[in-house]
């Protein structure tokens, strides 16, 4: 007898749908055959499947079973093939019969005792299964339906057991679908614990992470160990727009594949902070491996990534952030296949100025020699440093700033001011894929960011002063545009050039 059920297969972070196809024939010995190209977690799956059905009460069959995953040529990994081969055995031995196999997708791994275990990826499942069209639902693990039901037009059913799921397939017990709860969860989780207010003095820095947030410009902070640079840098989610739904998702399901969305948040609703370790690998970074997963680029998609001690980290995995800098995405190619990630992500940095990390402190010695301090600093290509837009020197807070009762800036009234930049540039790229300034195309800045005759001065002078590329002159003039932004003036004025103009000023100092 053959039964055939939907599922879904993740690859990467997107889910494609597959065919379970379970045939159970007459033979002398039994004999179970899974085909279909499966990886060696879904190859061990049928002992698992095998204890789930007889501790669940049914009966294993004594026969011949044949199990296909088709389509043949998609690799087939993970366990959350469990549940639709297990229902698929039910079904080919008559011991369960149902009109609803065409009308659900089941998703789901299973314990020995028939009870189900969360899977990776339910989100792009569920969306997979929504877009395809093919089913009214799908069945998930209870600790999977509240990511799933975040997507609109596909009943996610929550089951605890393969028994609980056999019982829903065969109407002898009614489940409601699982309620989504997107609004929801965007008023209970929306709310950020650190605030700009705690980082004392720095009014200068904060000014510039305002403009880098207003504009998504990427950030490079130097200054000694202490002054502040990593507290900047994790509060800058804070002024950043709340996440779009649509942004929401986009980002939740990279998290989703991965396994990686925290207990009790279905949905990610606030901007990613990813800090990844100055001995990160290659592939740890963009992504990879022989079937190639998100890295942490992918992780901070729509958020921030920050790189702290950036001269630690090997300059060649540095380099290989400078594609997805430019693009927003991250294409991973291997013999079988390419697959391309999102990694829109603003880019904050920060160094010391040398090794030891007090050169031009006034109140500790440097002990670095010149050579020492050009070694350090060669770690940096030219090429990535064009790629950040604004460079500060952090440098460390005077004791009264330190010690004074009054809070500096805090991220509401920094938040106030990213908005109404932000709201400018909407209405600016209403009819363009990107909708910051720091992300405009060579034709976009020639078109928006004109200059008058003074102001073009000024930037031709301080172009040939520090000797920038065609890239860093583009950079300025989006800068100097969100500057204007944050003072609601339609054209870009010469004190507007000056200020971006000082934020490249870094070049010159360390890197020329």
């Amino acid at each position: 007898m053959l039964a055939k059920l939907h599922t879904l297969s993740l690859l990467g972070i997107d889910a494609l749908p597959v065919e379970v196809e379970v045939d159970v024939s007459p033979a002398a010995l039994p004999k179970t055959v899974l085909v279909g190209l499966p990886e060696q977690a879904v190859k061990e799956s049928i002992h698992r499947i095998e204890r789930a059905l007889v501790n669940s009460g049914f009966v294993l069959p004594a026969n011949r079973v044949v199990i296909n995953l088709a389509p043949a040529e998609l690799p087939k990994q993970a366990a959350s093939f469990d549940l639709p081969v297990a229902v698929g055995l039910l079904a080919a031995s008559g011991q369960i019969a149902s009109e609803l196999f065409d009308r659900y997708a089941l998703v789901g791994e299973l314990a020995l005792d028939g009870a189900m275990r969360p899977v990776k990826g339910a989100l792009s499942m569920a969306m997979a299964a929504a877009a395809a069209g093919k089913v009214r639902g799908i069945i998930v693990p209870s600790e999977n339906a509240a990511e799933a039901a975040v997507v609109e037009g596909i009943d996610v059913i929550a089951v605890d057991s393969l028994a609980q799921a056999a019982a829903f397939l065969v109407e002898q017990l009614p489940i409601e679908p699982t309620p989504s709860r997107v609004c929801e969860l965007f008023e209970q989780l929306g709310c950020y614990e650190d605030d700009f207010a705690d980082v004392r003095g720095q009014e200068m820095a904060k000014r510039a992470v305002t403009i880098a947030a207003a504009g998504a410009h990427n950030l490079l902070m130097v200054g000694p160990p202490g002054a502040g640079k990593t507290m900047l840098a994790k509060r800058v989610p804070t002024i950043l727009p709340q996440l779009t739904a649509e942004e929401s998702i986009e980002t939740s399901r990279i998290y989703s594949a991965l396994g990686k969305l925290p207990p009790g948040r279905p949905l990610m609703v606030r901007r990613p902070f990813r800090a990844p370790h100055h001995t990160i690998s290659n592939a740890g970074l963009v992504g990879g491996g022989s079937t190639p997963a998100p890295g942490e680029i992918s992780l901070a998609h729509n958020g921030v990534l920050f790189l702290d001690e950036l001269p630690e980290f090997n300059r060649t995995t540095l380099e290989v952030l400078r594609q997805p800098l430019e693009d927003g995405t991250v294409s991973i190619s291997r013999a079988l296949r390419a697959t391309e990630f999102p990694a829109d992500f603003m880019l904050i940095a920060s160094l010391n100025p040398c090794p030891c990390g007090y050169r031009n402190d006034p109140r500790r010695e440097c002990h670095c020699t010149v050579p020492q301090v050009e070694r350090y600093m060669a770690k940096i290509s030219g090429p990535l440093l064009d790629r950040i837009d604004i460079h500060i020197e952090v440098a460390a807070a005077p004791f009264r700033e330190l010690a004074a009762a009054a809070g500096g800036t805090d991220s509401a009234a920094m938040r106030q001011q990213v908005e109404r930049a932000r709201r400018q540039q909407a209405a600016r790229f209403a009819h363009s894929p990107k909708q910051t300034n720091g992300q405009m195309t060579s034709r976009q800045v020639r078109q928006i960011c004109q200059l008058d005759a003074a102001s073009r001065d000024m930037l031709e002078a301080s172009v040939n002063e520090l000797g920038l590329s065609a890239r860093a002159h583009d950079k300025i003039l989006r800068v100097a545009r969100t500057i204007a932004d944050l003072e609601d003036a339609e054209r870009i004025e010469q004190h507007h050039v000056a200020e971006a103009v000082n934020y490249r000023m870094l070049d010159r100092r360390f890197w020329s």
